[in-house]
């Protein structure tokens, strides 16, 4: 797990988590006026905490012709994130919290749990957690190793993947075309597969999945593209996990 910098405050962490989704926006360096106008402070303030953010080994300032970014004069100091930086963007600018190690862990060793153990039992254990979920994305996190679990569970056996839709297959190409077309499409491919299987013999199960699917799908919706992009990595990590 990246740890922040001891001395790193609330506000220096503001400032850096701004300055990679700027980076990411531009697909560049970032020009410390476009930082100021992000954050609605004087550019001088910006640029000053760049500065300390540089020293810290969190950014790496260079120089940009003026046309290629907005901002007076010919030569122009611009900002990029550091590979810390952006790790460090990645846990705090999500929502995940300073759990998010410890909990993508536990979902995933529960999906590892699953390969030789009763898919429900693994699955209700999964649900039980949700009410503990912290965040929009921790429990965006949950609901994945739910979803996902839940999918294999309605197809437990390779025969049965080949003769019917494999949602597997579907989520995949789905995926190929981005990581959030597949967040968004996770809800309805498992609780369809649990519906056109008709193997349910307890529909508590299916009632509340559909509720928790509709809440997912509207959080998901709600999540900034960070928390997406993170969420998108765990989603490939979960596959890996329950294969």
């Amino acid at each position: 797990m990246v740890k922040l910098p001891a001395k790193l405050t609330a506000r220096q962490r503001t400032f850096l988590i701004k300055l990679v989704e700027l980076y990411r926006e531009h697909r560049g360096p970032v020009h410390y006026s476009d930082l100021a106008d992000r954050l609605g402070v004087n550019r001088f303030s910006a640029y000053d905490m760049l500065k300390v953010l540089e020293k810290k080994g969190l950014a790496l300032s260079s120089y940009a012709l003026a046309a290629e970014h907005s901002g007076p004069g010919r030569s122009l100091v611009v900002f990029s994130p550091t590979a810390q930086a952006a790790q460090i963007a990645g846990q705090t600018g999500t929502g995940l919290g300073d759990d998010w190690v410890s909990m993508r862990d536990r979902i995933l060793a529960k999906l590892r749990e699953a390969r030789g153990a009763n898919y429900r039992d693994i699955l209700d254990d999964l649900l039980a957690h949700l009410p503990d979920a912290k965040t929009p994305v921790a429990y965006c996190a949950e609901m994945i190793g739910i979803l996902l679990l839940n999918m294999r569970r309605a197809m437990p056996s390779p025969e049965s993947r080949i003769r019917s839709l494999n949602p597997f297959r579907a989520l995949a190409a789905l995926r190929a075309g981005s990581d959030e077309a597949g967040l968004e499409a996770l809800a309805g491919l498992s609780v369809g597969t649990t519906l056109a299987t008709d193997d349910e013999t307890k529909p508590s199960l299916t009632r509340r999945l559909l509720g928790q699917a509709r809440r997912y799908q509207t959080t998901v919706a709600h999540l900034s593209a960070e928390a997406r992009s993170a969420l998108g990595q765990f989603l490939e990590e979960a596959l890996d996990a329950l294969d």
